[in-house]
């Protein structure tokens, strides 16, 4: 089978593009021919020229396509998957794709077909869905949701185009969402049922120790900002002060206070990858992600699951649908440094549930979220399209 890739990156490597570059990485390994095409907002030099380019670029973007089109004929691909387009693809190429009589899949790591940001998240931290209601993407320039009044209202603007010219929702022909909750959101939002698909993403392997073995602290691992919960880590750790604690992640501007101010008893590593962090995960007798947004796919979540480490989270969105509340881990309120500290004390001096907690999390993460689950999901896709369409 050829399948063709097209994905706009993001002006910073991102989970998105780790996630794409795995599925593309997956198919090859099992005979599939793959093709990108690939745009980029990284190093692009936002001078007025290039700001207005991108801005018109997200509408209608000629020189894509023309290349996607050169491409079509040129590999003749089997089907096409599709995630990023904004800035610099646009969704006019979609049209394209159609009329090549291609059958097209968009895969969706974020909540943008409905919310301009892509995040369903205020400048606050605060879960916001004001997109799907009245006035519509117009909430992206009342709340700035982009923290630029103008880059607020390129996104709005741009998304609206997309809804009302149709061209995101008339020539797609599947959706691939990341949870049964997106699913869910997604249905509710005005996507069909029968175009809906559930592939989570793919995790990295992990080679696990023992199971008798109860790492000795308690991890936040991922992006550390508000939105992601690190403040309730972190004053949870203030009410724990016997208890070790170790954040892994890139930390974004706006907690460096926070950081700063942390307590004696947390640990902050960085940015790690690789075998760097598959030891913080090992040392670990906890993991925690109390994210305060839908997330897409939490991939440190079923990380933490192959590396047989229990997993406190929030009881919202995408986090909700892996982890079973007293099977592999706690579900929490999001925002509840209470809730959290209690949960963290309780399991943390409990190593017996711990281990239980952590095999029953790596047998459902090796059954449901496996290479090999994934590969047989997304094949299932494709050839019901391709069969379809012959």
């Amino acid at each position: 089978m050829k399948i063709l890739f097209i994905h706009n990156n993001y002006a910073q490597p991102s989970g998105e593009e780790h996630a794409a570059e795995g599925l593309a990485k997956l198919l090859e390994l099992n005979g599939h021919q793959v093709k990108w095409y690939r745009r980029t907002t990284e190093g692009v030099q936002w001078t007025v020229a290039n700001k207005i380019n991108a801005f018109v670029s997200g509408f209608h973007n000629m020189s894509s396509v023309r290349q996607v089109k050169h491409l079509l004929n040129e590999f003749n691909p089997d089907i096409v998957q599709v995630q990023n387009l904004y800035p610099f693809i646009s969704p006019s190429i979609l049209k394209v794709i159609k009329s090549h009589n291609t059958p097209v899949v968009m895969r969706c790591p974020n909540y943008r077909l409905f919310c301009p940001n892509g995040l369903f998240l205020d400048r606050k931290g605060n879960v916001c869905e004001k997109c799907t209601g009245k006035l519509k993407e117009s909430w992206c320039v009342w709340k700035n949701c982009e923290g630029n009044i103008g880059k607020s209202m390129g996104y709005g603007l741009r998304n609206m185009w997309a809804r009302l010219s149709g061209s995101i929702f008339n020539y797609v022909d599947a959706y691939i969402v990341q949870s049964s909750f997106q699913k869910e959101k997604f249905f509710e939002l005005g996507i069909p049922s029968n175009k809906l698909h559930v592939v989570p993403g793919l995790t990295p392997s992990v080679i696990t120790k023992s199971p008798e073995i109860i790492g000795e602290h308690v991890a936040f691992v991922g992006r550390v900002s508000i939105e992601k919960g690190i403040v309730e880590f972190t004053e949870a750790a203030r009410l724990l002060p016997d208890i070790p604690f170790v954040v892994a992640g890139r930390i974004s501007p706006s907690v460096t206070q926070l950081v700063k101010h942390s307590p004696a008893n947390i640990e902050w590593k960085g940015f790690l990858s690789g075998a760097e962090l598959d030891q913080v995960f090992r040392n670990s007798r906890i993991i925690v992600a109390p994210s305060k947004w839908y997330e897409g796919f939490p991939n440190v979540i079923t990380r933490a699951m192959l590396h047989r480490k229990p997993v406190i989270t929030s009881n919202l969105g995408a986090m909700a649908s892996i982890i079973n509340h007293n099977k592999n881990g706690y579900l929490i309120e999001p925002g509840s440094i209470t809730q959290l500290a209690k949960s963290i004390s309780s399991l943390f001096n409990d190593p017996d549930k711990c281990i239980q907690f952590g095999l029953n999390g790596q047998k459902k993460a090796e059954a449901e979220y496996s290479a090999q689950a994934i590969y047989e999901r997304l094949m299932n896709i494709y050839t019901q399209l391709i069969n379809q369409i012959v």
